[in-house]
């Protein structure tokens, strides 16, 4: 059983920028693809971004591309999502997930991914 705890979210104006983070119960490195997942109020789920394991290739939803990067430490257990130019529709609370397989986390809004933290809020003002 994986435990995934985020922090980092918090209330900033637009165009600023914030980071997040996401530190594993265990080892992750090897095993897993880590990803971030957001649902603002009123909407489904959506895919952020994910990270491939062994310092793989990186995956992000295009409303995100060119502003966020996500990143790992695997010495640390943890996954980074840096966001930049952040603006109010980005307003959502920020999970992140964990399954072996990418699929499970970019797909499908994560649904099938195999562990959650328990979200972070991250609020944006315009």
């Amino acid at each position: 059983q994986v435990q995934l705890v985020e922090s980092g979210g918090g209330l900033v104006q637009a165009g600023e920028s914030l980071r997040l983070s996401c530190a594993a119960s265990e080892r992750t490195s090897s095993r897993y693809v880590m990803g971030w997942l957001r649902q603002a109020p009123g909407k489904e789920r959506e895919f952020v971004a994910a990270i491939s394991c062994c310092y793989g290739p990186t995956y992000y939803a295009d409303s995100v591309k060119g502003r966020f990067t996500i990143s790992r430490d695997n010495a640390k257990n943890t996954v980074y999502l840096q966001m930049n130019s952040l603006k109010p529709e980005d307003t959502a609370v920020y999970y992140c997930a964990a399954d072996p397989e990418l699929r499970a986390v970019i797909t499908h809004a994560g649904t099938n991914a195999r562990y959650w933290g328990q979200g972070t809020q991250v609020t944006v003002s315009s």
